[in-house]
């Protein structure tokens, strides 16, 4: 779950989905909806996207935002999730991030 997995189209398309539902479903419920679903939706959004594209550090203040009434009505998830994919495919082009080939272990034949 830490480990940020190589992004694939299927991967970034699932977690921008779940980023926008969970959005709007918070937009639905409204600023004043239960206080408890909205968590949960947010707790679910944040493990989800963290399975999918990997866990990013931006994750954190866009679910503390996500706590604050009002706030929550803007589309913080959808927001995250594209720039965490922004960064990790700026990463990736860097050549910061090794492929998954390059991550497996030497083997040194002796």
């Amino acid at each position: 779950m830490f480990r940020a997995p190589f992004l694939t189209r299927s991967r970034i398309l699932l977690a921008f989905l779940v980023a926008i539902a969970a959005d709007g479903f918070q937009i639905l419920i409204g600023p004043l909806g239960w206080m408890f679903f909205d968590e949960v939706i947010d707790v679910i959004t944040m493990v989800l996207t963290s399975l999918l594209i990997g866990f990013h550090p931006l994750f954190l203040p866009a679910f503390v935002a996500e706590c604050i009434p009002i706030v929550d009505m803007l589309p913080t998830w959808t927001a995250c999730v594209a720039l965490v994919v922004a960064l990790r495919k700026r990463q990736t082009r860097s050549g910061a991030t090794p492929s998954p080939e390059a991550r497996r272990p030497q083997v040194i034949d002796v």
